[in-house]
């Protein structure tokens, strides 16, 4: 993201919050929460987050406030975006094909 003109490495809590509209207490439970979302402490202890952080945060806020995932539901997305398998792959679309041929068969 940009700010002033200059893009940064590294943002501090206050200025996430302020970029993806989530509160500091907010993000620091989602760190708890989601194994992924692993922010670098600097030598004071304040919280660095990088681009890829930040990211990570607007898909678990899109899950979790759009698409009203639990958080395990949006644990396991995440897991499924991580391998690959995001909904409309090949590997999606051939596991959907095979259920609905099951569904198929057993109907009378």
């Amino acid at each position: 993201m940009k700010q002033n003109g200059i893009k940064k490495l590294y943002y501090s809590i206050s200025e996430v919050s302020e970029m993806t509209g989530l509160k500091a207490h907010v993000l620091r439970y989602w760190e708890t929460e989601f194994s992924a979302l692993k922010p670098k402490k600097n030598r004071a202890g304040n919280r660095t987050y990088t681009q890829n952080d930040i990211d990570l945060l607007a898909r678990i806020k899109q899950l979790l406030r759009e698409d009203k995932y639990t958080l395990e539901g949006a644990r396991q997305a995440l897991k499924r975006d991580s391998a690959g398998s995001e909904p409309g792959t090949r590997g999606e679309l051939a596991r959907l094909r095979a259920f609905l041929e099951d569904v198929l068969q057993r109907l009378p």
